[in-house]
């Protein structure tokens, strides 16, 4: 098993090289784009039946044991975290194919996306299974590489203007990022994973928490974190529908899953849960206030995006395994639901002309699938029994009540009055653009979606409905994960099993 954990990362590397030889045979690219992401999908299922089974899965790169080599490693957390990474992709490069068809390559260029949108892939997975701070850093960087590409497609104004800001801020935090890593090794003198569990808790206390601040304030940035968020309702609404799909459901969750990571196995004992908590109620509350303000479909879910990333926060700030546990959950859950919804607006916008909540309506009348394939994933996400938002929300709130204290009293609150909120939200974009009666963009010809697009978003609703049929055995799983992170011993252990200092 250990040969399968780099293959997340090689296949999608070498299917872009592969599909950017393949520029002038738009089907070669695309059956090569999909073999790749299901051989990856498939791969990433093995790990995580094997991790649950037997342990963290780890290879050395190049045959350099740790610490002094590269090692990546597939534990509880990364190949869960491999497998619904995964099937997001797969579906939203599905949709994509969809929408190719039916867009000019102006706009969705087949030649730039593929291979764009495949390393896009391996940045992502190889950030998830990075076994030292740098070579983490090296997966944030090839994927944000390639969503400046992506983000900017067709080269329209706004897009440029947008896309600036979006490249601007990830750079800074890059550079955050990278100043910090370098400031890890010069204290302890390694930047293994495994190592540092060890390491750190030598420092002088004033030291490790000025490393652990430097490092959440970097990737609270990349997760779009409150008052660390402002970039991304601008950035996210004007990239292609794929695109800020695939932005939506997976970039800010590499940021949530190094907080949970290097908070778990290189900060423990909650020196920072205060501030996380802070955060984490404020994200969640300012967020659906914006999300309330807005009239635009997109719009209104990048901030509903942002608000539903505190309540993974709040996970993580209560430190203990039923908050880390529902973290988790809330992860995989909001990876799938979010990105569905933003399909469901590229389908609107291919349907109606328009985004605009004061330009459409009726859309359930005269597209009553559409109807459906928006209600589902809206009722899941604003928490509606018995979906799995509902099973999220309501395992947070247990911990956060078990926790006890007036904190987590205040978070648990926040979290209810978000829910309510973003089911007065979803309600709203219910009534306007589907229930009333139809308006100027929908009393245009009527235009008929690609089936790829529709099969690929029906996919992602049917995914949503899973989370839900299948929570029990994904609890397990999560709860299993978050024992094992806060435990630290299976990871420390099976990376370096001689007891390295």
């Amino acid at each position: 098993m250990r040969a399968l954990v780099p293959l997340p990362v090689v296949v999608p590397l070498l299917g872009a090289a592969l599909t950017l030889l393949l520029a002038g045979k738009p089907r070669l690219q695309r059956l090569t784009s999909v073999l790749c992401l299901g051989g990856t999908l498939t791969v990433a299922v093995l790990l995580l039946v094997q991790a649950y089974r037997y342990g963290p899965v780890v290879v050395a790169v190049g045959g350099w044991p740790a610490p002094v080599g590269i090692v990546l490693v597939a534990d509880q957390l990364a190949a869960l975290m491999l497998v619904v990474s995964s099937a997001v992709t797969l579906c939203v490069l599905l949709y994509s194919i969809g929408q190719g068809r039916s867009e000019t390559s102006e706009i969705s260029p087949v030649s730039i996306f593929h291979p764009t949108y495949l390393v896009l892939t391996a940045g992502v997975t190889n950030a998830f299974l990075a076994g030292d701070l740098f070579n983490l850093f090296v997966g944030f960087e090839i994927l944000l590489a390639a969503s400046f590409v992506l983000i900017t497609l067709g080269g329209t104004e706004t897009r440029i203007r947008t896309g600036s800001t979006y490249v601007v801020v990830s750079i800074l935090s890059s550079m955050l990022f990278l100043t910090s890593v370098g400031l890890v090794y010069a204290a302890t003198g390694t930047l293994n994973l495994a190592q540092l569990a060890q390491r750190l808790d030598e420092l002088p206390g004033g030291v490790r928490l000025t490393l652990e601040l430097m490092l959440l304030l970097a990737f609270a940035i990349k997760a779009a974190v409150f008052p660390l968020s402002a970039w991304l309702p601008d950035s996210y609404p004007t990239a292609p529908a794929p695109v800020t799909a695939v932005f939506a459901g997976l970039l800010t969750k590499v940021g949530v899953y190094a907080i949970i990571r290097t908070e778990t196995l290189l900060f423990p004992g909650g020196r920072a849960d205060v501030l996380l908590m802070v955060v984490a109620g404020l994200t969640m509350v300012i967020g659906i206030l914006g999300a309330v303000a807005q009239s635009d479909m997109k719009r209104l879910f990048s901030f509903t995006l942002v608000s539903h990333i505190g309540y993974m926060i709040f996970g993580v700030a209560l430190s203990t395994a039923a908050g880390l546990s529902g973290a988790i959950f809330y992860v995989v859950h909001h990876i799938t639901i979010q990105t569905t919804l933003f399909l469901v607006a590229g389908l609107v916008e291919e349907r109606a002309g328009s985004t605009d909540l004061r330009r459409i309506g009726g859309l359930a009348r005269v597209a009553p699938l559409l109807g459906v394939l928006f209600f589902v994933p809206a009722m899941n996400l604003a928490g509606v029994p018995p979906f799995s938002g509902f099973l999220g929300k309501i395992g947070l709130l247990q911990a956060g009540v078990a926790a006890g204290g007036p904190l987590p009293g205040v978070l648990v609150a926040a979290g209810t009055l978000t829910s309510l909120l973003t089911l007065y939200v979803a309600s709203r974009v219910w009534n306007i653009a589907f229930w009333r009666a139809p308006r100027l963009a929908t009393s245009e010809p009527v235009v008929r979606l690609p089936k790829l697009m529709v099969g690929a978003t029906v996919a992602l609703v049917a995914l949503g409905l899973a989370l839900t049929v299948l929570a029990g055995p994904l609890f397990d799983v999560t709860a299993d994960a978050a024992v094992d992170l806060r435990l630290r011993t299976p990871y420390v252990r099976a990376v370096l099993p001689g007891g390295v200092p």
